[in-house]
């Protein structure tokens, strides 16, 4: 994951795996718990969905400000399925344009466009989650590793969005422990992941079809 799991403090806990789950006036109570995880850079899906699953059963009490600094904090933890997991839970905001502009930059992310999604107006977005664009980046970093071996370095920059920005890249590059090699290159060490395997193809012929092979053969 992208953001930093969190240790649950024992009364929010409490609060959405207990009977007062759905008491609406726990709501506020839910949502200064997901101010605390944007400023200290944690993530906490179940509580977040418990807040949605509240504004499911409350509509009059729902805040698109809220909705919005969920959504964000989901598209960081892609690849996992929290963006939509949260879209089941707002059929009655679909039609918020946020909405759409967000699920409009979770199919970027899941297409792998990245180039595209830096090009996107982001402004919003990290006016909410500050660290949104950083956590993002983690994102594609983690796809990056698995997929490549090495890539040059103006590709990895624009695919990280910090292509004008060198030594941004730069100090991005070494907190992943990549390396510059032969100037333009940028190599990723080899793990589980981006290591090539050998493929064994193997077919199993049972002893009767190849006597019905044979016997076909013959009668040619």
């Amino acid at each position: 994951m992208g953001n930093n799991s969190i240790q649950r403090p024992e009364d929010i806990d409490t609060l959405i795996n207990g009977v007062e789950r759905y008491n609406p006036e726990n709501i506020s109570i839910l949502e200064e718990y997901l101010t605390k995880q944007i400023e200290t850079n944690h993530y906490d899906l179940e509580a977040n969905l418990a807040i949605l699953k509240l504004y499911q059963f409350n509509p009059n009490l729902a805040k698109e400000s809220v909705i919005i600094k969920i959504l964000v904090k989901a598209l960081t933890a892609i690849p996992a399925p929290d963006f939509n997991l949260c879209l089941y839970l707002l059929a009655e905001q679909a039609h918020l344009e946020s909405i759409q502009k967000l699920t409009d930059l979770q199919q970027l992310l899941e297409q792998a466009r990245y180039v595209k999604f830096w090009q996107s107006d982001l402004k919003p977005w990290t006016q909410v989650v500050p660290n949104f664009e950083d956590e993002i980046r983690l994102v594609i970093a983690r796809v990056m590793t698995m997929s490549h071996q090495t890539i040059l370095s103006s590709a990895l920059a624009a695919q990280l969005g910090l292509t004008d920005d060198k030594d941004a890249f730069n100090k991005f590059c070494e907190s992943q422990g990549w390396k510059t090699k032969d100037d333009d290159l940028i190599q990723i060490p080899i793990n589980k992941d981006n290591e090539a395997k050998a493929v064994v193809i193997r077919e199993n012929i049972k002893f009767e079809q190849f006597t019905k092979v044979i016997g076909y053969s013959n009668e040619m």
